[in-house]
């Protein structure tokens, strides 16, 4: 059996484990790193709007297909939509993307993950328990749901991340049909059997 000796001070995991490739880390974006409350550099109206652009239909699936169909492309592909979405909504790479459901503002962000609102632990004027000099990320997705008219999203039950998927395209998944179930038409408790 072979023994682990120091940690890394970054990771928590023993040195060996914690070595990764360059592209390795690119892909895995900052995973390592407990994620921080990030507040969206769009507005969310803008960002709903843009949405309607990209609903999936005869393009989007057709382009969708033929990129995945070409491993480089593909990978090309997830490279600009990970700097993208990064710089835009802090972006993780979880490729079951939540934000429609969360006025733009990414549930991922939250350093516990939390895909189904706030902890307890959130203080009475919205800082983040872990990082209290930080908004809560739940709390910024409330005030931009509220902004816009999205309240009733932020009702919604998002289903937890299939770790498996992490690295992924969450455009192209969107595109191909593959995560229409992320998320509840509604809050289910008039219905508890539709969960």
């Amino acid at each position: 059996m072979r023994r682990y000796g120091v940690l890394n001070e970054t990771t928590g995991m023993p040195e060996s484990a914690a070595v990764h490739s360059q592209a390795e880390r690119e892909i895995a974006g900052s995973h390592e790193v407990s994620p921080r409350p990030w507040k969206p550099k769009a507005s969310a109206a803008s960002l709903f709007s843009f949405h309607r652009v990209l609903e999936p239909n005869f393009v989007w699936r057709n382009m969708a297909r033929g990129i995945e169909a070409v491993p480089p492309l593909y990978k090309a592909f997830t490279w600009v939509e990970e700097k993208t979405k990064r710089q835009i909504f802090g972006c993780r790479m979880c490729a079951q993307c939540a934000l429609p459901t969360t006025a733009y503002a990414c549930p991922q962000t939250c350093p516990k993950q939390l895909r189904n609102g706030p902890c307890g632990g959130v203080f009475p004027d919205g800082r983040c328990e872990v990082y209290p000099d930080m908004k809560c990320v739940w709390v910024i997705a409330y005030e931009r749901a509220e902004e816009t008219g999205h309240i009733e999203d932020l009702r919604r039950l998002v289903r937890p991340i299939d770790h498996q998927k992490w690295g992924q395209s969450s455009w192209i998944n969107y595109w191909r049909g593959r995560d229409d179930d992320l998320w509840t038409e509604d809050d289910g408790l008039d219905d508890p059997k539709s969960l």
